[in-house]
């Protein structure tokens, strides 16, 4: 059944898959499968690709590599000299990415990748030096990811969070588990920020986005 807009299910499938994966984010996510990671969904993308676009970003921080999925979505939008600092526990899941962004004819140079956890590794990254900061990591450090996104971020600097809908839980007052209060607490803490411009896109599994105004 609709919702409130009227959007359909068929409606919202094709605005998912409106931009096409090519053949290495195609490969890269059959990788995912393959070692049962949940990649970061087509929709949300195409709007991270956008976003590097948009503010024509030289330099990215993402918490959680993957396999290249979300990075190489980020590494098409930026600049052709840009380089994306990826952060992931998961040794093998990077060396998997570093075979996905080779595949995809992305330069060694353009992606750094640091093996270990993200609360560890983003408080020696320079600070106000990044366009962009991608979350996809541990769900119950969100906040914390968030205050090191302010540090990390330039003027007019963008975060992105993804699984901002956590699977249609967040809106759901009933569900309390800890990765879902955790989210809830994370788009309370961006929509009352002054420092921020927020807003939510219902792409694929929720993209919490915002620019830091100053």
């Amino acid at each position: 059944m609709p919702g409130p807009t009227g959007l359909k299910p068929a409606s919202w499938l094709h605005a998912e898959e409106f931009v096409a994966e090519d053949e290495a984010l195609a490969e890269a996510r059959a990788r995912a499968a393959e070692l049962g990671i949940a990649p970061l969904g087509q929709g949300a993308g195409a709007v991270l690709r956008f976003l590097a676009n948009l503010t024509q970003a030289k330099s990215v921080v993402e918490i959680g590599t993957g396999t290249g999925v979300s990075g190489l979505w980020l590494l098409q939008g930026m600049r052709p000299d840009g380089v994306l600092t990826t952060v992931d526990t998961e040794a093998e899941h990077q060396r998997v990415a570093k075979k996905t962004f080779a595949a995809a004819g992305i330069a060694s140079q353009r992606a750094r990748l640091i093996n270990g956890a993200a609360l560890d590794v983003l408080p020696r990254l320079t600070d106000g030096h990044y366009d962009l900061v991608f979350c996809d990591g541990d769900k119950r450090e969100y906040s914390d990811y968030l205050t090191e996104a302010l540090r990390l971020l330039k003027p007019g600097g963008v975060v992105a969070f993804d699984n901002a809908l956590w699977h249609d839980r967040v809106a759901d007052p009933a569900q309390r588990d800890p990765e879902t209060v955790a989210i809830r607490e994370l788009g309370r803490q961006v929509r009352e920020s002054e420092e921020l411009l927020p807003v939510m896109l219902p792409v694929s599994d929720g993209l919490l986005v915002a620019r830091k105004l100053a």
